[in-house]
């Protein structure tokens, strides 16, 4: 799809890049050079906020109501182009703007003073660790209350009203405060910019008796204002691209490696263009899953330690040189720190620094600028893809059900496989489908998310609201455990409200499985739920809501023909009964390997 940030155009390549703008561009938030005249009834400050967040492709933003935001919210609800989505707790809402920046490029939710702002609080961090832009939109106290020694409601009750910022502080990269109108637009506007900079979260919070005034600098259409472009450092990037080089054309066996920041970096098209040019073996990472085309002829896997993909590890662990781009190495994505990479061999290219091997590390240097020159100067080399080549062999598949046996999960993965292509998207949620979700076989233009660096179990469901919002022409195929639905199941509600038509999966294994195979306990086991009975109610007769409940795969493939096919305009909620000791091989491994990552013993003191 196109990113639509201002009055440009940006093409959106196969890998998901956020609000990227052609190189050497300067982004423009703003449809019209020449300021028009706005009615003096539109000139406040929250059709102001309004008009900027439709300026920049947001349509649709998620908020929870509260009595300091009314106002603010009667004024966004008035603008022709946004669709305000209300929600039943500010998590949810935190979610969907989560998943929506992921297809959109920017996101935004609205929330009141404290009890909405804490209550979101989780979701901005997951979207900071994600480096997602999005707009956090808070209605604040009466601007006459600051500094006044007052004890307002919705705090913890002392007259300091700063606890909400200095919390936002951590896991946003921009606060602005707004209580008086002389500085507002400014606030408002250096927030927005900031946080398209920075692919980050933001917060602003607004006075409470403030969005309904008229003022004289909403009276105009705003003057533009542009992003202006980062720019590589020429002799760091010379130097780093010839040190790299020396190295890779040295090695007899190179090999690429894609990392999650390959998004915040704008990089992935760039990226491609490399293993194009130089002919290596091209993997990702986990969190890299649907950042790179899995159709290129060079592709072999994800890389993920002693869980990867097969044949994958066995390349890239036995290469004799990697660049890694972009990668987040944290005990998850690492198996508990047990990858065999040596750092000699690594070449390691982070959004705006390259380090090579034990030597130089380069700073001010471009992702995507470095990969674009680096590609001029490697000799090609397809040694590392022809190694796999030889020693590949095709997985198998799944041992075949007896009639009417009870459903395992490679089963289940097996038929949801056939289901993608390019005008579906996958979102996988914390635990299992993590494993069972890497296996699958993206066509291309097919959507892929899940959030691996947080890891806020629950976070699929308003992901799945969020992405589909975004992008109403593809359908959503959401994989949730039990356990992470009942966190934020409500939220289903307001799926149907949207008429949306995703199709949501519920795995119903009986507690957090992967809990249990990191370290098991009675805390991991779950009340069940009659969960098709649940959307049946929340249903209840309003909108296009279809459920079934499978045993078997008999019953799997009639519910998939059915939402597929005479319901394929509803929203579709299949649960899956599976066994509570069915997981993936992965899993086992991974969790093991964590577990014992997580009780190293304290070092001697």
């Amino acid at each position: 799809m196109d990113i639509m940030i201002g009055s440009l155009d940006v093409c959106k390549p196969t890998s998901n890049d956020v609000g990227s703008p052609p190189k050497g561009a300067v982004v423009t938030i703003q449809n019209s050079v020449s300021p028009t005249v706005i009615n003096s009834s539109e000139a406040t400050l929250g059709r102001h906020l309004a008009r900027r967040l439709v300026q920049i492709g947001v349509t649709d933003v998620f908020s929870v109501p509260g009595d300091f935001n009314l106002t603010l919210l009667d004024h966004l609800i008035a603008e022709p182009g946004l669709n305000l989505i209300g929600f039943f707790n500010e998590l949810n809402a935190g979610y969907a703007a989560d998943g929506y920046a992921r297809s959109r490029g920017v996101g935004a939710c609205v929330v009141t003073f404290t009890v909405g702002g804490l209550s979101v609080l989780n979701a901005i961090a997951g979207a900071y660790s994600e480096n997602l832009p999005l707009i956090c939109i808070v209605g604040g106290p009466n601007s006459n209350d600051y500094g006044t020694n007052r004890i307002l409601h919705h705090t913890i009750g002392l007259p300091d009203f700063s606890q909400e910022l200095r919390c936002f502080q951590t896991v946003t990269c921009y606060q602005a405060v707004v209580n008086n109108l002389e500085d507002a637009h400014e606030l408002i506007d250096t927030a927005i910019s900031t946080a398209l900079k920075e692919s980050k979260p933001v917060y602003i919070s607004i006075g409470c008796n403030l969005p309904a005034i008229p003022h004289h600098t909403f009276s105009r259409d705003p003057v533009p204002f542009s992003l202006p472009p980062k720019l590589s450092n020429k002799l760091g990037l010379e130097a780093a691209v010839e040190a790299t080089a020396e190295l890779l054309n040295k090695a007899v066996k190179p090999i690429l490696v894609g990392g999650a920041k390959l998004r915040v970096a704008k990089a992935c098209e760039a990226f491609v263009e490399l293993a194009d040019a130089s002919g290596y073996a091209l993997a990702v990472m986990p969190s890299a899953k649907g950042l790179v085309p899995e159709q290129h002829p060079h592709f072999i896997g994800t890389y993920w330690g002693a869980v990867s993909t097969a044949f994958c590890a066995e390349i890239v662990e036995s290469a004799d040189a990697y660049i890694f781009a972009g990668p987040i190495f944290n005990d998850y994505s690492s198996v508990g720190y047990s990858l065999l990479l040596k750092k000699e061999k690594a070449i390691i290219v982070q959004p705006d620094r390259v380090v090579v091997a034990n030597g130089p590390a380069f700073g001010c240097v471009l992702m995507k600028d470095f990969f674009r020159e680096l590609a001029k100067r490697l000799k090609h080399n397809s040694t590392a893809y022809e190694n796999y080549h030889r020693i590949f062999v095709p997985e198998g598949y799944p041992l075949k059900a007896a009639p009417k046996e009870p459903l395992r999960v490679n089963i289940l993965f097996q038929h949801i496989q056939k289901m993608l292509s390019s005008e579906t998207a996958v979102i996988a949620e914390t635990g299992d489908s993590w494993f069972n979700c890497q296996k699958l076989k993206l066509p291309r233009g097919c959507g892929y998310e899940f959030q691996m660096q947080y890891g806020s179990i629950g976070w699929s469901v308003g992901a799945t609201l969020g992405y589909a919002q975004a992008v109403p022409e593809k359908r959503v195929i959401a994989c949730i455990g039990d356990g992470s639905f009942q966190v934020t199941a409500q939220d289903v509600s307001t799926m149907l409200r949207c008429g949306q038509k995703s199709i949501i999966f519920l795995i119903n294994n009986g507690g957090y499985t992967i809990e249990v195979e990191i370290h098991d306990g009675p805390y991991n086991v779950i009340k069940n739920w009659n969960y098709t009975g649940l959307v049946n109610a929340i249903h209840n007769g309003e909108g296009k809501c279809w459920t079934a409940k499978v045993f078997c795969e008999e019953e799997l493939i009639e519910a998939i023909e059915t939402a597929t096919g005479a319901k394929k305009d509803c929203l579709c909620f299949i649960e899956v009964i599976v066994h509570k000791d069915d997981t993936s091989k992965e899993l086992l491994e991974w969790g093991s390997r964590v577990s014992a990552a997580n009780s190293r013993p304290p070092n001697p003191q």
